[in-house]
């Protein structure tokens, strides 16, 4: 299926990365297009994989978990494959990510407080060496990442 990202489209997806229950006919009346017409649009775009899901932000801070971090890890030798099975049950990591240089994987994660995030981190030097950046504020967050000089064909 060809589906060619013009640049309502491009719109739509801007509106959706906004308020993703924005209804179809508030981002029709935005871009110019009917009710129908966007839902066809979003139909197609989710078929594709260019939208892959909805989500919820939520407020760690209102949640009880004070601190957010940075850390990476160093892994040991024979230990990156026994984190990675692990790391999920981390319930403090939001986010993880594999990636290349030094260090071998970089995490977000949600702490309560520093004696939790002291425990969190005894928990993880048995994989590895750590470095912990305390996140003070966002600078930027959830951006749109479509370009609008260059339209896209999508396969």
């Amino acid at each position: 299926m060809n589906f060619k990202l013009d640049r309502l489209s491009t719109e739509i997806l801007l509106c959706l990365q906004q308020n993703s229950r924005v209804s179809f006919t508030e981002v029709g009346k935005r871009v110019g297009l009917t009710s129908p017409a966007v839902a066809e649009r979003v139909k197609k775009m989710e078929d594709l994989g260019i939208i892959e899901s909805y989500t919820t932000h939520i407020s760690h801070a209102k949640l009880g978990y004070q601190l957010r971090a940075i850390i990476t890890l160093r892994a040991f030798v024979g230990k990156l494959k026994p984190f990675l099975a692990k790391v999920d049950t981390f319930k403090e990591v939001i986010n993880c990510y594999r990636i290349t240089g030094n260090e071998n994987i970089i995490m977000e994660v949600v702490i309560q407080d520093q004696s939790h995030l002291e425990k969190f981190i005894d928990k993880l030097i048995g994989y590895g060496e750590t470095r912990t950046h305390i996140i003070l504020s966002n600078v930027v967050s959830n951006a749109p990442v479509i370009k609008f000089k260059n339209e896209q064909r999508t396969s």
